[in-house]
């Protein structure tokens, strides 16, 4: 997938790091709550990447920790990285919400199973505003945080507090 080889490279692009220290800070940034990835799919795509020739591996020991191996962008995965940047910012915009599944067949269920899925959906979206909102009173405060990234950020809560709004207004429409 594209999106991940993205990812991956653009970390790589600012400094060698190992899959777990990659994963590591997908974690910290919250990647996987705005882009479909996993930690399996972090470490297939290292190798993945390697095998291609983008990046290259340097096994590395530090004290007595176990040997570990460090990525690092090689001249083509610079090349790969840039192609992948207008490619993606040139695609249309897709956004997936996987409750819609749950909207679209609403009216298959009862009045009060109605109720109940668009009871859990607001929920999910409270806490989902919730973690964002302290998420972004945290990061605002640490100057390493780039403004791309608080971006995303504020981005994310826009987009949960407008789908709060709409789920309401279906919530109301199902009364």
């Amino acid at each position: 997938m594209a999106t991940i080889d993205l990812i991956v490279l653009g970390m790589l692009k600012n400094e060698s790091l190992s899959a777990y220290d990659i994963q590591k800070l997908v974690e910290y940034r919250n990647i996987s709550k705005w882009v479909k990835i996993s930690t399996p799919s972090i470490y297939k795509k290292v190798i993945q990447l390697e095998e291609k020739g983008y990046i290259e591996s340097k096994n590395v020991k530090e004290g007595k920790m176990a040997e570990k191996a460090v990525y690092s962008l090689t001249s083509q995965g610079e090349m790969q990285f840039e192609r992948l940047m207008y490619e993606i910012a040139s695609k249309p915009i897709n956004i997936f919400l996987d409750f819609n599944a749950v909207v679209v067949n609403l009216t298959s269920l009862s009045p009060e199973g109605q109720k109940l899925c668009l009871e859990n959906i607001k929920n999910n979206v409270k806490t989902l505003i919730s973690y964002l909102e302290d998420n972004i009173r945290v990061k605002e405060s640490i100057p390493q945080i780039p403004e791309t990234g608080m971006a995303v950020l504020r981005q994310q809560l826009i987009l949960s507090q407008a789908i709060e709004k709409w789920v309401d207004e279906i919530s109301e429409n199902q009364k």
